[in-house]
């Protein structure tokens, strides 16, 4: 069996915040929107109905758990879901808070101008209010 492993892009673009029963939790380093994305820990996965039933089911819930979280962290106007895999084939998950005249809004965050990467300190302080939502 092949061990999982992250997708370049996703470790190059994200900060790991906490490992599930099935995911790995990861966050956008892009400062204007609060993102999280979860990975499956599956090897060779890139659609949902590549999981068998009972991970599907696991997958919904932990991407619940992470928008509740975000928008405890980040409160929102609407929580975006998206499972997309055009670029990055890999199994993952985007939960992202959107407010209302935010960098991107109304259209979606993908392809709305390059990120802006956390400056150390916003970074440490929202790696540590999502731990304690998503650890807690």
């Amino acid at each position: 069996m092949t061990p999982f492993e992250l997708d370049p892009r996703l470790r190059n673009d994200t900060c790991h915040i906490a490992s599930w029963t099935l995911c790995d939790v990861l966050l956008m380093n892009d400062a204007r929107f609060a993102w999280l994305v979860l990975v499956p820990r599956r090897h060779g996965m890139s659609e949902i109905d590549d999981l068998s039933p009972d991970a599907q089911g696991l997958l919904w819930h932990e991407v619940q758990r992470a928008g509740a979280a975000l928008r405890m962290v980040a409160p929102c106007d609407k929580l975006n879901i998206g499972a997309l895999g055009n670029i990055v084939r890999q199994l993952h998950v985007h939960v992202v808070a959107r407010c209302e005249g935010d960098a991107a809004w109304p259209g979606p965050v993908w392809g709305s101008g390059p990120a802006q990467a956390y400056d150390e300190k916003a970074l440490d302080e929202r790696i540590a209010s999502l731990k304690a939502c998503l650890t807690g």
